[in-house]
């Protein structure tokens, strides 16, 4: 989303050719290529503790936080572990990294043009997609970083559904809302059921 938004800013005319089938393949197998450090390391400590409460994670989705809960042997060494690693493994990839460099890239030109509605517009087509990352990096965040002590089943299932479910689909309805023709075919939908 971000080189998105920064190549229709900076290159608008050449959209087209810079983001095309090749850049987005390369773009797909970067972000799946750069998470396979997170799977290796939640797969072999998940792999290596033992279970002696269960294998039932009260939980939408089985992830690290919850194994541990699970594990007879004392895990706060592992958390610990994890918790330094995580952030080392997501700045180390570069894709956090590109992801703020391509934001500050298109505040900078927003910033720099010389009309306000040109701003109003450029903000607005832009600021969507940073608020959904935006949700996503701070749950994710609230989710792995926060004290076991506040742990309750109800809100880790609200955060999980919050970084994994609410994200993607905002994604395509931002997209679609920024169509001319979707808003023309919704407003007559709604004149259309109120009326």
């Amino acid at each position: 989303m971000a080189y998105d938004c920064y190549i229709a800013m900076y290159n608008p005319l050449h959209y087209g050719t810079l983001l095309g089938s090749r850049a987005c393949v390369c773009m797909a197998a970067a972000a799946w290529g750069s998470v396979f450090p997170y799977a290796v390391l939640h797969m072999a400590n998940a792999f290596s503790l033992s279970l002696c409460k269960g294998n039932a994670v009260d939980q939408l989705f089985c992830e690290i936080p919850h194994i541990f809960s699970l594990s007879c042997s004392n895990a706060h060494l592992r958390e610990i572990c994890l918790l330094v690693f995580n952030p080392c493994l997501a700045f180390g990839t570069g894709c956090f990294v590109f992801i703020v460099l391509s934001y500050v890239q298109i505040f900078r030109a927003v910033l720099g043009m010389p009309s306000e509605p040109g701003q109003h517009k450029a903000f607005s087509t832009c600021l969507p997609h940073l608020a959904v990352v935006s949700l996503f990096i701070s749950t994710l965040m609230f989710a792995y970083l926060k004290p076991s002590s506040i742990s309750f089943p109800s809100l880790d299932l609200v955060v999980s559904v919050l970084y994994s479910v609410v994200p993607p689909a905002l994604n395509p309805l931002i997209c679609i809302m920024r169509s001319k023709e979707i808003n023309d075919a919704l407003k007559k939908l709604f004149e259309h059921i109120v009326f």
